[in-house]
């Protein structure tokens, strides 16, 4: 008989271990998210390839006409 105990013992520990890990990766993400919307944005940290671009129709080149 006792070896039914065993089973639902182990088993009951390793949900315990998957909720208590569960639960620290959900204080992890919610310190994340807090942590993300307390930094400043930089507006430095801008893509150099598409700086300076303008979006919509450009103004006609020399080489167009």
């Amino acid at each position: 008989m006792s070896s039914k105990d065993r089973p639902s013992f182990s088993k009951r520990q390793k949900e315990q271990a998957r909720q208590a890990a569960r639960k620290r990766k959900d204080e992890r993400r919610e310190l994340r998210k807090i942590e993300r919307a307390d930094r400043p944005k930089d507006a430095s940290q801008e893509d150099p390839d598409i700086a300076g671009i303008v979006p919509g129709p450009q103004p006609a080149t020399p080489e167009d006409s």
